[in-house]
C-alpha cells in the first residue's frame, strides 16, 4: 500500500495538548496543602524547641514560650483565616472546633495546647495529602506509560515529534517494543501487538495492512507504519487517563455524609464544652473538651477510604470512573445484563461445518483459517481455535482485504476466498448458493472458494463459566430482587442463554431506544445496575443508577459507564461489589469509631481528667488510628469475591 498521504484537513487538527503537570494529576496541589505541610513541620520543631528550653535549659517562661508564640502567629493565623472563610460560606465542620480551641488557648495562656492544635490541624491535612498520594500510587503507574514522543514519517524522513504535534492523517512509525502513541490504521508492515493492558486479552493481536491499532498497545518484534485516525488527546489511552482524572475529581456522597456528620458533631462538642465550663466554673475545661474534639477523624478517614478503594479497583483491572458508584452499587436491587460479551464470552465457538459437495472439510478449514488470521471479527478466533485443535498447517494469505459490510477476501495457496454472510452471498448470485443449508439458530458465516459456494460455518456464543453461579448469588449475597437480560439478539438465542445461566426474565430484539426506555422505567421503580459491552449500550448505561462496561469490547471513551471492567470476567463485577461494600464499612467504621473515641475523651476532659495538652495528644492518637484503619481500603481482603 502506498504510504504517501495527503495533508490532513485543517478541521482534523486541534489545539495541541497542554504541557504535562509538574506533579501527578492525582496529587493534592493546592497552596493550602503545601502550606499545611510546612506549618506542621514548623510546629513540630517549635514544640520540641519549647520543651528543650523549658526542661533542658530551664529558662524563664518569657523565653521558652517564644517558639510557641511564633507557631501561633505564623501557623495559627493562616489556619484561622482559612476557617473564617469557611464560616463566611456557612461551611460548619469539625475543623471549626480547632479554630475556637486556638483562640481559647491564647486567651487562657495555654500556648503549648494551642501549638499542638495548630500541629493537629496542619498535620491532619498533610497526613491526608500523603495518604491520598500513597493510595493513588497504582494510578500513577498508568500515567507513566504514556509515550511523550512519536516517530513521524514524511516522504523518506523520520522525525521525532512531541505527541501534541501529531495530527489526524499523519504517518507514524512504531518501532519494535514501542508503545503505540495514538489510535490508527496499519498501512505498512506485518506483526503483532499486545493489547492486554487495555483490553484484558492475554494474547498477541496480529496486525497487517488495514488493521486498527490503539494507543497504549505494545508493539511486537516488527516495525509497523500507521496512519493516525485520532489526535493524542482523543485516543484510547488518553481517554483512560481522563477517566482516571474524573474519578479523583468527583466527590461521592459518602464524603458529603462526612460533612453532615461533622455538622452534627460540632454543635454537640460545643454544648459539652460550654456545660463543662458552666458547671465547673473552669474555662480550662472548655478548652480541654474542644481540643480533644478537634479535628474529627471523619474529615480524614472517609476520603482516604474512597481513594484507597479506587486504587484497589485499579489494581484489580477495574477503572472507577465515577466514585459515586462505589456507594450506589450497594443500593441497586435490579440487575440488567446485555447478552453478548457480558453473560457470554463474546467469543463464539465453531460448532458445525456444513461442507458443499466437491470440497473437503480439512481443506476448507485450512484455507479459511489462513485468511482469518488477518481479521479481528469475533468469529475469526473461533475458526483459528478450531484449526489449531485440528492441527492443520496454515499457509500464507495474500491480497487480504476486509471492506465494511463486504466480508473478508484474499488469496491462499492459489485459491481466491471470500468469507461473508448468507444475505451477501445470495445478493451476489454466487455459483452453488442453492446448496445453502436452511437457516438455523446461532451465528453463521459462509465460505466462497474460487467464486463457488463451499461451506457454511455455524457458531455458538457460549455462556461464561461463572455466569450461572454469578447470577444465582446476586440475590442472597448482594440483595438483588430481579435479574434480567435485555438484548438486541434474536429471541431464540436469548432464550438459549437465559436457560443456561438461570435467568427467567428476558427482553429480546431490543433496539437501543427500547433498551433505554426499559431501563428508565425500571430505574424509576428501584435502583438499577446495567452491565454491557460499553459500546451499543451507552444510552441504557446512562439511564441506570450504575452503568458498567465489561470485557474486551469495553470502550472507556464512553461517558456512560461509571465503572469499566478491563478484564473479561464477571468475577470482576463481583469484586467491585465487595470492594464497594467494604469501603463503606471501613469509612464509616473509621469516622464513627473516631467520633466515639473523641466523645469518650470529651467526657474525661469535661470532668477534669484531661488537660488541654493531654487532650490534644489523645486526639492526635485517635486521628492516626482512624487514618490507619481507613488505609485498609487500599489493600485486598482475603476474600474479594464469592465465585
Amino acid at each position: 500500500m502506498n504510504s504517501t498521504l495527503e495533508e490532513a484537513p485543517e478541521s482534523a487538527r486541534k489545539e495541541p495538548l497542554p504541557p504535562p503537570p509538574a506533579q501527578p494529576w492525582y496529587a493534592p496541589s493546592s497552596l493550602w496543602h503545601r502550606k499545611s505541610t510546612v506549618i506542621a513541620a514548623f510546629s513540630v520543631v517549635a514544640i520540641l524547641l519549647h520543651l528543650l528550653l523549658r526542661f533542658g535549659f530551664q529558662m524563664e517562661p518569657a523565653a521558652h514560650r517564644i517558639p510557641l508564640l511564633v507557631t501561633l502567629v505564623l501557623g495559627g493565623l493562616p489556619l484561622l483565616y482559612d476557617l473564617l472563610r469557611k464560616v463566611l460560606k456557612r461551611e460548619f465542620g469539625s475543623d471549626l472546633l480547632g479554630g475556637i480551641s486556638i483562640i481559647t488557648s491564647v486567651l487562657l495562656g495555654e500556648y503549648l495546647a494551642g501549638s499542638i492544635i495548630v500541629l493537629m490541624l496542619s498535620g491532619g491535612e498533610a497526613l491526608e495529602s500523603y495518604a491520598l498520594r500513597s493510595a493513588s500510587s497504582v494510578l500513577a503507574a498508568l500515567a507513566k506509560r504514556m509515550p511523550s514522543i512519536a516517530h513521524r514519517k514524511r516522504e523518506s524522513e523520520i522525525v521525532d515529534v512531541a505527541l501534541a504535534e501529531v495530527a489526524v492523517g499523519d504517518t507514524l512509525v512504531i518501532y519494535p517494543h514501542d508503545i503505540c502513541p495514538v489510535d490508527g490504521v496499519v498501512i505498512e508492515g506485518h506483526g503483532t501487538m499486545d493489547e492486554s493492558y487495555l483490553t484484558g486479552e492475554p494474547f498477541q493481536i496480529t496486525k497487517t495492512s488495514g488493521s486498527t491499532v490503539i494507543s497504549g498497545a505494545i508493539n511486537g518484534e516488527s516495525v509497523l507504519t500507521i496512519r493516525t485516525t485520532q489526535l493524542a488527546a482523543d485516543s484510547r489511552y488518553a481517554k483512560i487517563m481522563e477517566v482516571m482524572r474524573e474519578s479523583e475529581a468527583k466527590r461521592p456522597s459518602l464524603r458529603r455524609l462526612g460533612d453532615r456528620l461533622g455538622a452534627i458533631y460540632t454543635p454537640v462538642a460545643l454544648v459539652v464544652a460550654i456545660l463543662a465550663w458552666a458547671i465547673s466554673g473552669e474555662a480550662i475545661r472548655f478548652l480541654a473538651v474542644l481540643v480533644i474534639a478537634t479535628p474529627c477523624p471523619l474529615l480524614l478517614a472517609i476520603p482516604i477510604a474512597i481513594i484507597g478503594s479506587i486504587s484497589l479497583c485499579a489494581r484489580r483491572a477495574i477503572i472507577v470512573k465515577s466514585p459515586v458508584v462505589l456507594e450506589q452499587i450497594a443500593e441497586c436491587r435490579v440487575a440488567i445484563f446485555d447478552k453478548t460479551g457480558t453473560l457470554t464470552y463474546g467469543e463464539p465457538t465453531l460448532t458445525e461445518q456444513l461442507i458443499a459437495p466437491g470440497f473437503e472439510q480439512k481443506e476448507v478449514l485450512t484455507l479459511v483459517a489462513s485468511l482469518e488470521r488477518y481479521s479481528k471479527h469475533p468469529l475469526a478466533r473461533a475458526i483459528l481455535a478450531a484449526a489449531k485443535e485440528a492441527g492443520v498447517q496454515l499457509p500464507e494469505a495474500t491480497e487480504v482485504g476486509e471492506q465494511p459490510g463486504q466480508g473478508l477476501r484474499g488469496t491462499v495457496s492459489g485459491h481466491s476466498l471470500m468469507i461473508t454472510s448468507r444475505n451477501k452471498l445470495l445478493a451476489q448470485n454466487v455459483a452453488g448458493s442453492d446448496q445453502l443449508p436452511p437457516l438455523a439458530g446461532g451465528l453463521e458465516c459462509v465460505v466462497v472458494i474460487d467464486q463457488r459456494y463451499a461451506a457454511a460455518l455455524r457458531f455458538r456464543d457460549a455462556p461464561r463459566a461463572e455466569s450461572r453461579s454469578f447470577v444465582k448469588h446476586l440475590g442472597p449475597k448482594h440483595q438483588f430482587a430481579r435479574v434480567m437480560i435485555v438484548s438486541g439478539d434474536r429471541e431464540s438465542e436469548v432464550h438459549y442463554l437465559a436457560e443456561q445461566v438461570g435467568i427467567t426474565e428476558i427482553h429480546a430484539q431490543q433496539s437501543p431506544e427500547q433498551k433505554l426506555a426499559l431501563v428508565r422505567a425500571e430505574t424509576a421503580k428501584a435502583k438499577t445496575l446495567y452491565v454491557g459491552d460499553g459500546i451499543n449500550d451507552a444510552p441504557a448505561m446512562m439511564a441506570a443508577t450504575v452503568g458498567m462496561a465489561i470485557g474486551q469490547n469495553s470502550d472507556v471513551t464512553a461517558e456512560a459507564a461509571g465503572v469499566v471492567i478491563m478484564d473479561n470476567s464477571l468475577k470482576k463485577v463481583d469484586e467491585f461489589m465487595h470492594i464497594s461494600r467494604r469501603m463503606r464499612i471501613i469509612a464509616l467504621q473509621s469516622a464513627v469509631g473516631g467520633m466515639a473515641l473523641s466523645v469518650i475523651g470529651m467526657v474525661f476532659a469535661a470532668t477534669g481528667h484531661l488537660t488541654p495538652v493531654a487532650g490534644a495528644i489523645t486526639q492526635e492518637v485517635i486521628d492516626v488510628l482512624a487514618v490507619l484503619n481507613a488505609l485498609r481500603a487500599a489493600f485486598p481482603p482475603k476474600v474479594i469475591h464469592d465465585l
